[in-house]
């Protein structure tokens, strides 16, 4: 049985779901149609086949899923993946946290800024842009109801616009909800 893992790392990251995936061989015919759109074109993951579980949500989770971390136009994909990256680590989920670091890594080849969250945390210094995303980001998961009017006036100070910012934001949020999924439903293993 492979170790879980306790602290954020760039080796690679497994997970092990607590609840039994569902089998392709197995499937439904709901389950089967609801796994067609995957969020990658890789291997469908043992995530999503726990949640094929409910194929309705599914059905309608990975369309909203897509168009929120793909989308063309709006905020940078490396900049998506910074924004998810700052809620997995403050929401202490290591599987996602190796994900969107190694994506925003291949996006933008900023591994010290990786780095420097991993290690510092909400402590972190960065370059102003990418500090300005990551506060928000991280202020945007621990207390919501704290973000205002200069909170976003900073984002636009860096160069974000209107539409770079809901991006950000519908980054975030999506990334409260899958850490938490992915909290309760397993755990990251050495991958």
């Amino acid at each position: 049985m492979a170790q879980a893992l306790k602290d954020f790392t760039l080796d690679p990251v497994g997970w092990q779901p607590y609840v039994e995936p569902v089998r392709l061989d197995e499937a439904s015919e709901a389950q089967r149609d609801a796994l067609k759109v995957t969020p990658s074109n890789r291997k469908i993951s043992d995530y999503v086949l726990v949640l094929a579980h409910d194929a309705e949500m599914l059905r309608e989770r990975t369309p909203l899923f897509n168009d929120i971390m793909y989308a063309k136009g709006g905020l940078s994909r490396g900049e998506r993946e910074l924004g998810s990256l700052s809620a997995s680590v403050m929401n202490h989920c290591i599987y996602c946290a190796y994900v969107h670091a190694t994506r925003y890594i291949a996006e933008t080849d900023q591994r010290e800024v990786v780095e420097a969250l991993y290690a510092d945390k909400d402590a972190a210094r960065l370059p102003e842009r990418e500090q300005a995303i990551v506060d928000y980001s991280i202020k945007l998961t621990r207390a919501p109801h704290s973000l205002d009017r200069s909170d976003t006036e900073r984002l636009h100070a860096v160069g974000l616009s209107d539409l770079e910012i809901l991006d950000l934001i519908h980054a975030v949020a999506i990334f409260g909800w899958a850490n938490r999924l992915m909290h309760t439903l397993g755990e990251a293993i050495e991958g």
